[in-house]
C-alpha cells in the first residue's frame, strides 16, 4: 500500500514517504477572513478534509495545521470604508468560514492559529533572517532580498528577471522591486506592534512560514492550498523558512479553482456564490458531493445544471441505502473499502474513479434488492457506507442525521413529521386528494423531501 500525490514541486506523481512512519503532517493555507466564504474558498477545505480522511484511513496518525490570516490589507480597508474595528470584520467572517466548513461536514483541524497570536514568532524569524543576510529593515518595513536566496522561484518555474512582485500600500525603500514585505511599518489608524525595528504589523507571507514551523517543526510532510497561491504566497514561504534554516515541506498539494464563465470565482469578480446562501437552495451533503467528487486537480466549472446532476447522482446512493435499511435494518460501515475504491484513492486521491466504484457497488445492490436477496444487499451497503465515510458522504452519518447535534433533534421532528404522514395517508385513503397535497406542500415548504415509495413515505431534510 502505497498513497501517490502530485507534488507540485516535483511536477510528478510520488510516492508518499512520511517523515515518521505511520504519522503525516499537513499545512494548508486557510481563509483570509476579509469576506464570508464563497464555495470556491470552501472547496480547498473540503478537498483537504477527503485527503486527512483517506490517511486516517489508511492508518496514518494525522497532525492537520488551517491558519487564519486574520490582518490583512483587506480587512484594513474594509474596515475603514466600514467605520467598524479591524478585529470585528475578521472574527465575523472567521465564523462564517468556520461555519462553511461545519455544515459540509469537514472535520476539524487539529489546530488553526491565527496570524495576530503569533507577531513574537515572527520577530524572531525577522531576526534571524536579518542576521543571515536575507532581510533588511527600510523606512520601518523589513523586506525579504529574493536575490539572496538561490532556490527563489523553483516552485513556481519562473524567471527572476522577468519577475512581477506584486505589491501592498506603504512599501517604500526596497532595494529592489522584486523584494517581499514581511512586515509593514505602521500607518495611522492601523494596528501595530512593537518590533526592534519600530511599530507595524506582519505581512501576508511572513505569517505562515512562522506558524507551519511553530506547529509542525523546521520539517514536515505536506503543504497545500489553492493554485493561485502558488506564486506569490507560496514561493515567498518556501524561501523565507529556507533561509531561516528549515527544510519545510517535502511535498506540495495545491487544489484547482471553482469557476464561473471560465474565470475563478471571486469576491473582486462579483461572481461569487456565499456558502451561506447556497446551503439554503441545496441540501448541504448535495453541495459537498458536487464540491468533493471532482479530482481536486481538475478545475470546476459553476452551473446550476451541473448542482441538479450531483443531487440525482447522489438520490441514487441515498435511495439505495434508506431501502437496504427499510428492509434490514441497521447497517454497520465494513471494516475495509473495496480493493477498486482504495487503488483509485492511493492514486493521487483519485476521487472520481474511486465514486465510479460506489456506483458500480450500488447497482449490484440494487440489483440484489430485486432479486430480494437481503445478504447481497446488506453487503454491498457495508461497502457503499465505508466508501462514503472516507468522501464525507456517508446520509447515516451522524453528522448528516442530526444525531451528533446533543439533543438529538432529528429524532423528535422524525415523530412529529411521521404523525402529519398518517394524516396525509389518510387523507390519501378515502380520496381526498386535495388535502394530501396540501400536507405535502406544507411541508416542502419547511424545507422536507417527501418521497412516496410501495412501502410508505419518507422524507429527507432538504438543507
Amino acid at each position: 500500500m502505497t498513497i501517490r500525490l502530485y507534488d507540485t514541486s516535483a511536477r510528478q506523481v510520488r510516492d508518499f514517504v512520511p517523515l515518521t512512519p505511520g504519522c503525516v503532517s499537513i499545512y494548508l493555507c486557510g481563509a483570509t477572513v476579509q469576506a464570508a466564504p464563497h464555495i470556491g474558498h470552501i472547496r480547498s477545505g473540503l478537498n483537504f478534509d477527503i485527503i486527512q480522511r483517506w490517511f486516517r484511513h489508511r492508518g496514518y496518525d494525522v497532525t492537520f495545521i488551517r491558519n487564519v490570516t486574520d490582518i490583512d490589507d483587506k480587512i484594513l480597508r474594509k474596515a475603514a470604508d466600514q467605520g467598524r474595528p479591524w478585529w470585528s470584520i475578521g472574527y465575523e467572517n472567521e465564523r462564517a468560514f468556520s461555519n462553511g466548513y461545519d455544515v459540509l461536514g469537514c472535520m476539524p483541524p487539529t489546530y488553526e492559529p491565527r496570524a495576530t497570536g503569533h507577531v513574537p514568532e515572527m520577530i524572531e524569524m525577522m531576526r534571524g533572517l536579518i542576521e543571515r543576510g536575507h532581510a533588511y529593515v527600510s523606512d520601518g518595513n523589513v523586506y525579504f532580498d529574493v536575490r539572496s536566496f538561490p532556490g527563489y522561484l523553483e516552485l513556481s518555474n519562473q524567471e527572476l528577471d522577468n519577475l512581477r512582485q506584486p505589491e501592498g500600500e506603504g512599501e517604500t525603500g526596497k532595494r529592489d522591486h522584486r523584494d517581499f514585505a514581511m512586515w509593514k511599518a505602521t500607518k495611522p489608524g492601523e494596528p501595530s506592534w512593537e518590533t526592534p525595528w519600530g511599530r507595524g504589523r506582519p505581512g501576508w507571507h511572513l505569517e505562515c512560514s512562522v506558524m507551519a514551523h511553530k506547529y509542525l517543526g523546521p520539517v514536515f510532510d505536506i503543504h497545500g492550498g489553492g493554485i493561485d497561491l502558488i506564486f506569490p504566497h507560496h514561493e515567498n514561504e518556501i524561501a523565507q523558512a529556507k533561509a531561516y534554516g528549515d527544510e519545510f515541506a517535502r511535498y506540495w498539494v495545491h487544489n484547482a479553482w471553482v469557476t464561473m464563465s471560465g474565470e475563478k470565482m471571486s469576491k473582486s469578480l462579483g461572481n461569487s456564490v456565499l456558502v451561506s446562501e447556497m446551503v439554503q437552495r441545496w441540501r448541504p451533503i448535495v453541495l459537498r458531493y458536487y464540491l468533493g467528487t471532482p479530482h481536486y486537480r481538475s478545475m470546476i466549472e459553476y452551473s446550476e445544471e451541473a448542482l441538479r446532476e450531483a443531487e440525482a447522482a447522489f438520490a441514487r446512493i441515498e435511495g439505495f441505502v434508506q431501502r437496504v435499511v427499510e428492509k434490514a435494518g441497521h447497517v454497520d460501515p465494513a471494516a475495509e473499502v473495496p480493493p477498486a475504491f482504495a487503488e483509485a484513492m492511493d492514486d493521487d486521491l483519485g476521487v472520481p474513479q474511486a465514486l465510479a466504484v460506489v456506483h458500480t457497488t450500488v447497482r449490484q445492490g440494487n440489483s440484489a434488492l430485486t432479486a430480494d436477496d437481503k445478504e447481497t444487499a446488506v453487503a454491498r451497503l457495508a461497502e457503499v457506507r465505508a466508501m462514503l465515510g472516507v468522501l464525507g458522504l456517508d446520509p447515516l452519518d451522524p453528522h448528516w442525521t442530526g444525531a451528533d447535534r446533543g439533543d438529538d433533534l432529528h429524532g423528535v421532528v422524525d415523530s412529529l413529521v411521521q404523525l402529519v404522514l398518517e394524516q396525509r395517508q389518510s387523507a390519501r385513503s378515502r380520496k381526498d386528494y386535495g388535502t394530501a397535497d396540501a400536507i405535502r406542500d406544507q411541508l416542502v415548504q419547511a424545507g422536507l423531501e417527501i418521497e412516496d415509495t410501495p412501502t410508505g413515505s419518507r422524507w429527507t431534510l432538504r438543507g
